[in-house]
């Protein structure tokens, strides 16, 4: 069973070591340095008004995943950006599916007209994740360079509110 909710402080430390994880797996996220607790919080704070967080926890209370949409200079008024992460081992479980229920429901309730999804190209679980979400291709970045050096494409794609 998993329940979703908004973080509270309690849970920055959870989920960096979660994101950390998948950091350092490597393959399927631009973020390459590993993330506190405090930058979570840093990152929950920065914009309260225009971006919605949330963690799904499984039935031990335990965080199994966290999901945040926030805008991007490169985006609209009416679009922001999402980011999911579930903990390795822990996909297909309908983690990722319970807390796009709940960032859709934030996204219109934001009064948002779009969600960008920006996914490394070699990212197959995250391009799937999305697709089946219903997000749709609209481009591609080329030769993006990732904090490591590492240079990757990114798909770009759309999910219409």
């Amino acid at each position: 069973m998993i329940t979703v909710r908004k973080p509270i402080p309690l849970d920055h430390a959870d989920m960096a070591r979660l994101l950390n994880d998948i950091i350092v797996e490597g393959g399927t996220t631009a973020l390459t340095r590993p993330v506190t607790g405090s930058d979570l919080s840093e990152w929950v704070a920065s914009d309260p008004e225009r971006s919605a967080w949330h963690v799904a926890l499984d039935a031990q209370e335990r965080i199994v995943g966290f999901q945040w949409i926030e805008p991007a200079p490169d985006l609209p008024s009416d679009a922001a950006d999402i980011a999911t992460f579930v903990q390795i081992g822990q996909t297909g479980l309908g983690i990722g599916s319970a807390l796009f229920d709940a960032t859709r429901a934030a996204s219109r309730a934001m009064g948002l007209k779009w969600i960008n999804a920006n996914i490394r190209a070699d990212n197959e679980g995250g391009l799937i994740y999305y697709q089946s979400r219903g997000f749709q291709d609209y481009g591609v970045i080329e030769g993006y360079t990732l904090g490591s050096g590492e240079i990757v494409d990114k798909r770009l794609k759309r999910y219409d509110l």
